[in-house]
């Protein structure tokens, strides 16, 4: 056989995909290499188009015994990692077939397990670093009423670490360190819809061009050098 019809060969046999999802997690999920084999035999078989195939089917690829494969395939069942289904042929008439979707759903909740698991503890750092920027800046360690109070902004009126350090920030710019001063701050952003700190830098920075506008057209006259950028103070209503 020469290397086209080889090559032309290997092609037309077709190639079996296997998420790397499986490989991943199917020893967390507690999957022996023995069954691993098995459903990907299963998932092999299904590319082929046969979507039942018998114990003595897969007998014939692997090195377990017929009765080995059917004790297998029960216990996949059992897990709820494997389930029997029924469909219907052109003909109308009903067949079984083995079905993955399950082990592809338990596989996808311990990845959203773990990514919200890896989200909270991210969070919980975050938080963490919260409390070490405010004694920072204050000079201190923290009343218990402080942390009380920063607690709540997280645990009860829901603002994002991010947003926490950004009013801290703008306290610290303003010279006004106080948790009264950075409670308003938080309150006027939740009032005003803000939800990220680049809207709040926009909504600054949009306050800092109007006042030098201003003073621009009131001095105009004059060649005084221009003022120092104006702070937003929170504190004070605005439209």
């Amino acid at each position: 056989m020469n290397n086209y019809n080889r090559l032309r060969t290997w092609i037309e046999q077709g190639n079996v995909t296997i998420p790397q999802l499986f490989f991943q997690f199917y020893k967390e999920l507690h999957i022996t290499d023995d069954e691993a084999i098995l459903l990907m035999h299963l998932i092999a078989f299904h590319e082929e188009g046969n979507d039942f195939p018998t114990p003595y089917d897969l007998k014939a690829r692997t090195h377990f015994a017929a009765n080995d494969i059917s004790m297998k395939l029960q216990r996949l069942l059992q897990k709820g990692f494997l389930e029997i289904t029924q469909g219907v042929d052109v003909n109308g008439k009903i067949f079984e077939k083995y079905s993955i979707y399950p082990l592809w759903d338990r596989i996808l909740m311990l990845l959203e397990t773990k990514q919200l698991a890896s989200t909270e503890a991210d969070q919980k750092n975050e938080e963490g670093e919260i409390y070490s920027m405010f004694e920072q800046e204050f000079g201190r360690l923290l009343s218990p009423i402080e942390l009380e109070t920063i607690g709540m902004w997280i645990d009860n009126d829901h603002h994002s670490p991010a947003m926490i350090k950004e009013a801290l920030k703008e306290a610290v710019l303003a010279g006004k360190i106080s948790l009264r001063y950075i409670d308003r701050i938080l309150f006027e952003w939740k009032k005003k819809n803000f939800t990220s700190v680049k809207q709040v830098e926009q909504h600054s920075e949009q306050f800092r061009k109007r006042t030098m506008t201003q003073h621009q057209h009131q001095h105009q006259p004059t060649s005084k050098p221009a003022p120092k950028a104006a702070f937003y103070n929170w504190l004070e209503e605005r439209d």
